[in-house]
């Protein structure tokens, strides 16, 4: 494995990993942190203490009084800093560097979720597929934040699970993607 400083990919990808993760699911046992270790040809442990060091930068979790790892380099404050503000950009970003690790594009990646899209070009179907994506990293950062159960009736059958907007998706544009910003509630109470 590799001993030399992280680039930016590999930084966005780790940031995108980190909102997709409950906090205490930040270490090495886990196994989308062992799956990401294998794509960018970093240890388990490497990736684990970026998470942990990202966590030291949330004041969600400052707030709480809870605190990740000290001592975080500049690069990881400057991909957080570029990112905290506008998450549409790190998840289409980021899932778009992970289809191409992956071999794949982000159609092919995302084939489930984008398949209905009418068939155009350019600009308004990259716009729908960005939107449609991000949509579904939106619901894994809520179910992640909420450790997979419904907010009131504690159900945890995924499948059930959906994550609803507190503001609306088209009243706020910039909460669309704060995790902060969504409920994890059961399809009976979303």
């Amino acid at each position: 494995m590799r001993n030399e400083n992280w680039t930016r990919e590999e930084l966005v990808l780790a940031l995108n990993l980190y909102f997709k993760l409950p906090f205490g699911k930040l270490h090495t046992g886990t196994h989308d942190i062992q799956e990401l270790a294998l794509i960018i040809g970093r240890t388990v442990n490497s990736v684990a203490m970026r998470l942990n060091n990202f966590a030291s930068l949330d004041p969600y979790h400052f707030n709480r009084g809870i605190g990740g790892l000290k001592n975080v380099s500049k690069d990881c404050t400057r991909v957080w800093n570029e990112f905290i503000k506008n998450r549409e950009e790190l998840i289409f970003e980021a899932e778009s560097i992970l289809a191409e690790r992956e071999h794949k594009t982000i159609e092919v990646k995302y084939r489930n979720i984008i398949d209905d899209i009418p068939i155009m070009v350019g600009e308004e179907r990259l716009s729908l597929i960005k939107t449609r994506v991000n949509q579904s990293v939106f619901r894994q950062f809520v179910l992640a934040n909420y450790n997979y159960s419904c907010a009131i009736s504690g159900i945890n059958a995924t499948d059930l699970l959906v994550a609803s907007h507190i503001i609306p998706w088209a009243v706020n544009v910039k909460e669309r993607l704060n995790p902060e910003n969504g409920l994890c509630l059961s399809a009976i109470h979303g």
